[in-house]
């Protein structure tokens, strides 16, 4: 008997009780014994995370050494819980981005990549059972209405995966999009499937708001999702415009499934699944980075892991009454915090995405879409798509002034602006509206 839509309702429900939780008190009333009874078979069973903690009381666990992506790679070999060596486990994600297969599993374990936006590719695996919970999860947050109706999901990612096919059942149709299909094909499937739900990265929602806008698209979803890539207030404003549909994000990483928005479109941590620690990078405007521990990992656990992430918490209540904490914006990475040279002294100031991207869209009405890359501190690159008509050298030399005027209210020199045509297409790359090109030491100064 096959048990796994048994499991997959199970987790639903379950996903649905964490969801009503009061108050803070309660949460962590919940949490925190299964955190440490995790901890505990984690230790039991990962020799990297033996060593790591050794004479550590697991008590004590929000003092345990923080590891990052490096760290986790380079020990892959005993970190995993399952034994399972890092060479093969790259050799069959390797062979599946290749035929576009990825359904093969390693000693029963879904294994896939990152797509590498910090600049390294990540392994992960995920158990069966881990699976099944992420699926039951993620109906629960991310489906419009009950799993007791019908629904219809488009889904597009660079990578399919074992953990996507586990959503399919009798009441969801669940439909991969590869992004490395051409965008003609894509529109045909779709019109052909009329999803009720369409979740992608910003970049493509952007790219298939053009087509149903031209009519080549015909297709109404009752619900939109974007996921991987972050999203930027202008893709937002356009794609809500043209679908007239409020979306929904969804915060999924290698590293877990992370955030979801609610009704009201306040996108909340998974705080039920993960906790997460703040370190601020900035307190006075609530900007962190997370550092998480997933309590449900353990094929390949996840203990005070350190993401490159920056998130803007919320300072209000949100009206749905979630105790799970809520976020304004994900920035972006810290990876692309910019580092400009001071315009007095022979400093650095740093500089965060968001502040890059909405300086960018306001400086004209006529600004399209955009890519900021700064090359180095001295040298940055702008790609500019601008609407039909407008004079693209005026906008240009807007953009050039805004960006002047922001350096000078910050104590930046103003680097040099190089603009080009905006050429991003989706597909094995995920959009960074807002990159920086070059590695900085702690002193944040380019190396």
């Amino acid at each position: 008997m096959n048990t796994d839509p048994l499991r997959i309702v199970w987790q639903y429900a379950a996903a649905r009780r964490h969801a009503a939780f009061l108050d803070r008190e309660s949460l962590e009333r919940w949490r925190e014994p299964r955190i440490i009874r995790h901890l505990e078979e984690v230790r039991s069973a990962s020799p990297f995370y033996r060593e790591l903690w050794q004479n550590r009381n697991v008590q004590d666990w929000r003092n345990f050494p923080q590891i990052d992506k490096k760290m986790m790679m380079d020990n892959f070999d005993t970190l995993n819980t399952a034994g399972i060596p890092k060479a093969d486990a790259m050799k069959l994600a390797l062979a599946a981005e290749q035929t576009r297969d990825f359904t093969p599993e390693i000693g029963g374990l879904t294994i896939g990549l990152s797509s590498g936006t910090s600049g390294s590719r990540g392994l992960f695996l995920v158990s069966r059972r881990e699976r099944l919970a992420w699926t039951g999860t993620i109906l629960q947050r991310v489906l419009p209405g009950s799993l007791l109706e019908r629904h219809n999901i488009a889904f597009f990612l660079r990578a399919d995966s074992n953990l996507y096919g586990s959503v399919r059942s009798r009441r969801v149709a669940f439909e991969f999009y590869d992004l490395l299909h051409p965008l003609a094909e894509h529109v045909a499937r779709l019109n052909r499937q009329r999803p009720s739900v369409l979740a992608a990265p910003p970049s493509v929602l952007r790219m298939l708001a053009g087509e149903r806008k031209a009519g080549r698209l015909q297709i109404d979803p009752g619900h939109l999702v974007a996921m991987a890539e972050v999203l930027d207030p202008l893709d937002q404003q356009v794609i809500e415009g043209i679908f007239g549909r409020r979306i929904h994000q969804v915060y999924q990483c290698t590293e877990g499934f992370l955030g979801a928005s609610c009704s009201y479109g306040t996108l909340h941590l998974n705080e039920d699944v993960v906790h997460i620690e703040k370190d601020y990078v900035d307190p006075e405007r609530g900007i962190f980075v997370p550092i998480i521990t997933d309590f449900f990992r353990f094929a390949q656990p996840i203990v005070r892991y350190r993401l490159g992430d920056l998130l803007t918490e919320s300072r209000e209540t949100c009206p749905c009454g979630s105790p799970f904490a809520a976020i304004t914006r994900i920035e972006g990475r810290s990876d692309d915090l910019f580092v400009l040279r001071q315009a007095a002294g022979g400093g650095f100031v740093t500089l965060f995405p968001d502040f890059v991207s909405r300086t960018i869209i306001g400086a004209s009405e006529a600004v399209e879409a955009y890519r900021a890359v700064l090359e180095s501190p001295e040298q940055l690159r702008i790609e500019l798509q601008t609407a039909d008509g407008a004079d693209a050298l005026a906008v240009e030399e807007q953009v050039r002034q805004a960006m002047k005027q922001l350096c000078e209210r910050i104590g930046a020199q103003l680097p040099r602006i190089e603009f080009a045509p905006y050429d991003f297409l989706p597909g094995a790359t995920k959009l960074r509206r807002v990159q920086r090109r070059f590695a900085v030491n702690e002193r944040m100064e380019p190396v």
